[in-house]
């Protein structure tokens, strides 16, 4: 098979492209009707209040940190295993960073590792559940033990638009005070680039709201003297420019319109993968009976007492057959940037183990039966 596999693509229809060009021939570009009108989907979608849409997940993650008030001499806490922004959000906030281990089971924090260090009395302002490949974190137990020690809950759901939770989307924020999705193009929909904060708190959002275009406000109410007239504005904290653009936003509309069936096909190909796949020495991703994933990663373990290759071996053997795979996530504590901030390897085990033998294989809405038959026969014969 000649053409390249990767690990994850965006998939864009005429529909989608029109929608852009819509919007390209419009009054608008940046900051105009499609960006409420997304917003207003991802809301209705999730069952929740609020919806703020951000120009990345990253951006999202930074604003509703500050929306807490996380600042100096305050603790986010997060697991290892993700990408190095759901940790960075809190150091942008001048806060401390520290992590949670993962279930070794479902790859996300894990609630038993929260809860003993909980007891051993730091107690954090905020902890980022995140939603690893589209399978939620035991969001009741977390939100529990919030109410116990009096922390705050961002989800971190970059990777788990389309899943569910207790019969519930992911983004209702029924066991957090927010959530974040990411719409970057290997993600279940994309904008391009962009994300969205979803909340039931009408304080929170219209603090996010100022918070991503530079802390300004137009709103009488809010300000600390008369309106001067129809072009006053007031910056009433330090915000930032983290507007998404119409652009976006349009093809954000759009993406929505097919997010289901998106999720659909997804669930199809892991359940493939599921069954093709499960005499092989490898560990197939757990699915916890409370979480419908919505599949963003499939991740395999390997078996590595049982294979006589290693890790980068299996890796590169299958990217020599054109095949994509990748590995998420790196541990964030091994990362140079956060050793020099006093971790070091060994501190979070289960992460590391997990790291040693993890391997994201090609999982997309346009992957075909043929295609992931490729990747599932290539893989056969590495682990020969």
């Amino acid at each position: 098979m000649s053409s390249y596999i990767p690990y994850g693509k965006q998939n864009i229809n005429q529909q989608d492209i029109d929608a852009v060009i819509d919007v390209l021939k419009s009054d608008w570009l940046t900051q105009g009707p499609m960006i409420e009108r997304f917003e207003q989907a991802v809301a209705a979608y999730c069952q929740v209040s609020y919806a703020v849409a951000v120009s990345s997940a990253t951006a999202a993650l930074h604003i509703a940190c500050l929306a807490i008030a996380l600042g100096k001499d305050d603790l986010l806490w997060t697991s290892p295993i993700t990408f190095v922004a759901s940790a960075n959000c809190g150091l942008y906030c001048g806060a401390t960073v520290d992590f949670v281990d993962i279930d070794p089971r479902t790859y996300n924090l894990s609630v038993e590792q929260l809860e003993a260090k909980l007891k051993q009395g730091k107690i954090p302002k905020v902890v980022i559940p995140v939603h690893l490949a589209g399978q939620s974190c035991e969001m009741e137990q977390v939100y529990n033990l919030a109410k116990v020690y009096n922390f705050k809950i961002i989800e971190d759901a970059s990777h788990a638009i389309g899943g569910e939770y207790q019969n519930h989307k992911i983004g209702g924020c029924q066991y957090s005070d927010m959530a974040v999705f990411s719409f970057h193009p290997v993600k279940i929909i994309t904008t391009g680039e962009g994300g969205i904060i979803t909340t039931n708190d009408r304080e929170l959002y219209e603090k996010l709201i100022r918070l991503r275009t530079h802390g300004i406000t137009r709103n009488p109410g809010l300000m600390t003297e008369e309106s001067h007239g129809g072009w006053y504005y007031q910056q009433l904290e330090l915000g930032y420019n983290y507007r998404m653009t119409d652009i976006q936003a349009a093809l954000g509309c759009s993406q929505m319109d097919r997010l289901d069936e998106f999720v659909t096909r997804r669930r199809f190909l892991a359940e493939r993968y599921n069954r093709s796949l499960q005499n092989l020495p490898i560990t197939l991703p757990f699915q916890n009976e409370m979480s419908n994933s919505s599949w963003h990663l499939y991740i395999i373990r390997l078996q590595l007492d049982k294979i006589e290759k290693g890790h980068r071996q299996v890796f590169e053997a299958l990217r020599k057959s054109e095949i994509g795979v990748n590995v998420h996530y790196i541990p964030v504590h091994t990362q140079p940037y956060y050793q020099t901030l006093g971790f070091k390897r060994g501190d979070f085990p289960n992460s590391e183990l997990y790291y040693g033998s993890a391997i994201s294989l090609p999982l997309y809405y346009d992957l075909s039966e043929e295609k992931q038959d490729y990747v599932i026969n290539s893989l056969r014969k590495v682990l020969k």
